[in-house]
């Protein structure tokens, strides 16, 4: 509301201002208007008193030059120097006191100006114009115009113009609320967004805190052996690695949001990334009792952050270990098609909801409580706080990579990152860890 009201303020103010530089212009252009066409009239009005000069020496009738000129919306008089009316001759037509006076001032200067106001706020304007016939006889020539009855004209024009600015005042009202509320809506879901964020940040370091405060003060509450010390100083380790795991993931987002977080390209091959996260992913996958397996590999190379594409992977993979229960197998797969080089991380694991997947890349989003599986004690540290796969599509996104998901309730997830393929030529110092017995390593069970 106020920043439409500003933008009608701001317009009207505008206009106003046009509206006052208008009149102002239009009003000294109609009285240099109405003085130069008086001046004419009165130079009409000497050029038909000489005529009627002229004509009146010759014989026979003539017609009165001067009665018979007409100027439409100028009364015409000629005063002579007594301050007598010459023309018009008609009773009662004779000229007013105010203009013999203004006659009398141009018979001493050779020409004058006047008005005079009227009831019922009209104003009469006169221009008085002195000359001499021939036979020497001085007379001045005078115009008078309604003043008022011309400026009603402009005053149409005034009026057109008002309403115009009032109806343009209008459409800019209900213009700028729409284009307001358009502007502003991302501004608020960002507000509402930041608002959320911050709760559900607070919400999830909360939860560790509360544990790690908890388990203290019961360790301390009562005399206890060595072994009940060291069982709670585990339960608080775990907690602590899960709080730092949160904080981490949290200021990886912010720098990521505020853009701090430089991405350093370089020619790479995108399998030799993805078996070093596979490497260190078989000692989680094993605790756990799944197996990790390559599918394929083939020789993909990219431009990227090396560190930013293995994150990407190991949280794929994390995820993908997390929810798959024991005895079952989460494959790992490299291809290079065209110009494009996949990564496709699948699992046989508890699925996602159709009505979920929308949602999965939502920070601190994590589905259905019942999708999360009962984690042993000392996997409070790699339980999620529902960051992973936004910082995950964060990186997609900061390499012009896609993230396409699939996944079937009970059955299993897929997950594919589509990532713009390098040059391999300038993939320089090609990491030999995955020579094929690497592979073959890679492929096998662990338990």
């Amino acid at each position: 509301m106020r920043l439409t009201l500003w933008y009608v303020l701001t317009l009207g103010a505008s206009q106003l201002a046009l509206g006052i530089g208008l009149f102002v212009v239009i009003s000294r252009r109609f009285d240099a208007d109405l003085d130069a066409s008086l001046a004419d009239a009165t130079a009409e009005l000497v050029r038909a008193a000489h005529t009627r000069e002229v004509e009146a020496r010759a014989t026979g009738p003539v017609v009165d030059a001067v009665e018979e000129l007409h100027i439409p919306d100028r009364a015409l008089y000629l005063v002579d120097a007594a301050g007598r009316t010459v023309s018009p001759r008609a009773a009662g037509s004779a000229a007013d006191p105010w203009m013999t006076a203004a006659a009398a001032r141009a018979l001493r200067g050779g020409h004058a100006d006047a008005q005079r106001a009227l009831p019922h706020e009209r104003m009469l304007r006169l221009h008085a114009e002195r000359f001499t016939l021939r036979d020497g006889t001085r007379l001045v020539a005078v115009a008078v115009a309604d003043q008022e009855e011309l400026e009603d004209r402009y005053a149409a024009l005034i009026a057109a113009f008002g309403g115009a600015a009032a109806a343009a005042l209008v459409l800019l009202a209900a213009g700028a609320w729409v284009l307001v509320r358009q502007s502003t809506l991302p501004i608020e879901r960002t507000f509402a967004y930041m608002r959320r964020f911050m709760a559900d940040a607070a919400h999830e370091l909360r939860t560790p805190m509360t544990v790690l405060r908890s388990r203290a003060e019961i360790a301390l509450l009562h005399q206890r052996d060595a072994d009940a010390y060291a069982s709670a100083l585990r339960a608080i380790d775990a907690e602590s690695r899960r709080m730092s795991r949160i904080i981490d993931d949290l200021v990886t987002l912010a720098r990521a949001d505020a853009g701090e977080r430089p991405i350093e390209r370089r020619p790479l091959y995108l399998d030799d990334v993805v078996g070093d996260a596979v490497g260190a992913a078989q000692a989680v996958a094993a605790r756990r009792g799944v197996t990790l397996e390559v599918a394929a590999f083939e020789e993909a190379a990219v431009d990227g952050d090396e560190t930013l594409l293995r994150q990407l992977v190991m949280i794929l993979l994390d995820n993908a270990i997390k929810f798959t229960r024991r005895g079952g197998q989460v494959r790992v797969a490299v291809r290079r098609a065209g110009d494009r080089c996949t990564l496709c991380v699948d699992d046989t694991g508890v699925g996602i909801a159709s009505d979920q997947l929308p949602h999965v890349f939502e920070r601190f989003y994590r589905g259905d409580p019942a999708r999360t599986r009962d984690h042993e004690p000392d996997d409070a540290a790699t339980s999620g706080a529902g960051l992973g796969l936004a910082i995950a599509r964060w990186i997609a996104d900061a390499h012009g990579a896609s993230i396409r998901i699939r996944s079937t309730l009970g059955e299993g997830t897929s997950v594919c990152v589509d990532v713009p393929a390098g040059t391999t030529d300038r993939a320089a110092g090609r990491d030999d860890r995955l020579a094929p017995s690497a592979v073959s390593k890679l492929s096998g069970t662990a338990r």
